[in-house]
């Protein structure tokens, strides 16, 4: 096919996605369905205007999130079908919304908190708290929500550390988490937690002008007095760090718990061989559906094809990463947990210039909850029906809202 005769080829037909809540961790079939049939296709999601491109095979999703013909710093500002009536994250604030050359320089700053050293200082701590969180629940007696007791205040507690607080102030954050890191609910709750947690953020700051460290805080604060970012984007991007950090890995370590205790026999293998678990997580991670839907689109500034499609200049252009997690023409038998699978080179945290910052960090996170829990409750078992676990609704990260278990 040529280039001129792509461009007069018909587009597909817009397809309406509703992406309604779906049972536990069960795949999206619309997902499925594109994927087998039309792997870039056009969409109409239930908010905003207007339709877009979802691009759903493995190289593509790569092409796309990588290709700086596509970007984000125009979708600010601009009404785009989307899922939600508002963005879930801050068009002003962050990383998520801009490009090179603002996007390199802000990513640079927030990189030196996220070195080898730095997860090395976090880890004994993580594993500390996670034991001490795993006998407090041993102590309330079963049955016990893993949730409450564990994935809730665990990633608070780890966030925190890498922030720069003291000793156990991170308790202090966790009383008023729920209400800071939710997208539903409450909104009037919402907002008075969210500005707790920027106020707090805003003194950890000041506090670390003068004090060097490699903590975020730290390295915030001495970047912001070297002129290298504004005293906003320092408070912006800690902020965005807590609130990514602290919701996606509760629900990401919750889906991965609640995906093990429902698969007995790959729990009882990481039992017999704990040596298995850095390639358990990665597919897990792989397997997770970790969200609903697709997050946050690119605009294209110049006619680009992709997948045998011509996407002109101005298109919207979703990706999705959870369809190119089960691409097969990638992961052979991809609906099948797999912890010998060959290839584990998973889209989770994203790719190309957006890639997932804290990646590091979350795989170290997933790691010390499994083995942890292994550690301290061999005969970890669910307390009630798999189907009767509460999922989160009405959000754009999936994850379990209880996790009740007994032992």
């Amino acid at each position: 096919m040529t280039f001129e005769s792509m461009r007069e080829a018909p587009a597909p037909q817009v397809r309406s996605w509703p992406v309604d809540d779906l049972p536990a961790l069960t795949p999206d079939p619309f997902l499925d369905e594109v994927l087998h049939d039309e792997p870039v296709t056009r969409i109409k999601l239930p908010h905003g205007s207007g339709h877009a491109w979802l691009v759903t095979r493995y190289e593509d999703v790569r092409f796309v999130t990588s290709d700086p013909r596509f970007v984000r710093e125009q979708v600010a500002g601009r009404s785009v079908t989307s899922m939600f009536p508002e963005p879930v994250a801050s068009q002003t604030a962050g990383l998520q919304y801009i490009d090179p050359p603002r996007h390199t320089r802000l990513r640079k700053v927030v990189s030196r908190a996220f070195t080898t050293k730095s997860m090395q200082r976090l880890r004994p701590m993580a594993e500390r708290t996670a034991a001490e969180l795993l006998e407090g629940m041993r102590r309330a007696g079963p049955p016990a929500d893993l949730v409450e007791h564990l994935l809730g205040p665990f990633p608070i507690a780890v966030v925190c550390c890498l922030l720069g607080t003291q000793g156990d102030d991170w308790r202090q954050w966790a009383a008023t988490a729920e209400g800071a890191l939710s997208v539903a609910g409450d909104k009037e709750r919402a907002r008075a937690a969210r500005e707790v947690t920027r106020k707090r953020i805003i003194d950890l700051l000041d506090s670390r002008c003068d004090e060097p460290g490699d903590d975020l805080t730290g390295v915030l604060a001495q970047a912001a007095a070297a002129g290298e970012i504004t005293d906003g984007e320092a408070v912006s991007l800690a902020t965005a760090v807590y609130v990514s950090g602290g919701h996606a890995v509760r629900n990401n370590c919750g889906s991965m718990m609640y995906t093990l205790l429902t698969h007995p026999e790959h729990l009882h293998r990481l039992r017999r061989e704990p040596e298995l678990l850095p390639r358990a997580v990665e597919e897990l991670l792989r397997y997770v559906p970790h969200r609903n839907g697709v997050g946050i689109p690119r605009i294209a500034t110049q006619d680009v094809e992709v997948g045998g499609q011509m996407i002109r200049a101005d298109d919207v252009v979703y990706n999705s990463y959870l369809s190119a997690n089960r691409d097969p023409a990638v992961f052979p038998d991809p609906d099948t947990l797999d912890f010998d699978r060959d290839n584990v080179a998973h889209l989770s945290f994203g790719h190309g210039p957006h890639y997932c910052l804290a990646a590091t960090m979350a795989r170290m996170e997933a790691e010390t909850v499994i083995k942890s829990v292994l550690d301290h409750f061999p005969h970890l078992q669910l307390a009630v029906r798999a189907e009767d676990v509460e999922f989160l609704s009405k959000g754009p990260i999936r994850g379990p809202k209880s996790l009740p278990v007994t032992w």
